[in-house]
């Protein structure tokens, strides 16, 4: 066998690894979850959602999506402040992949086809 045979072709990570980066990190998909069911929420309505998230970790969590242009945040000048959280549409071209999740997660967890 001759060595370009066996020549080992070369990968570009770097997509994958920025893909990777935008939603890495523990809350963040679950986050990208409950916008993608609700299109807008409220912080609190999002702790609530999350369950067991801290207010630091939800907090830095929503700013590196902000900050990643997946989600948008609107502050309305009120008292209480009012903060709402919605996709981008960087965000939104990102739940064709999320659904797809979705529904593998659906064809393979046994508890889901119990219900």
């Amino acid at each position: 066998m001759n060595s370009d045979t066996c020549a080992e072709k070369e990968v570009d990570i770097r997509p994958f690894a920025y893909a990777i980066s935008l939603i890495d990190g523990k809350w963040k998909m679950h986050i990208l979850f409950w916008l993608w069911k609700y299109e807008i929420m409220r912080y609190s309505q999002l702790k609530r959602a999350l369950g067991t998230v801290t207010h630091k970790m939800l907090s830095s969590q929503l700013k590196e999506l902000e900050r990643d242009g997946i989600i948008i945040r609107t502050e309305y000048p009120q008292v209480p402040p009012k903060v709402e959280y919605s996709l981008s549409e960087k965000g939104k071209s990102m739940m064709p992949i999320l659904s797809a999740f979705c529904k593998w997660g659906h064809d393979h967890c046994p508890q889901a086809g119990e219900q």
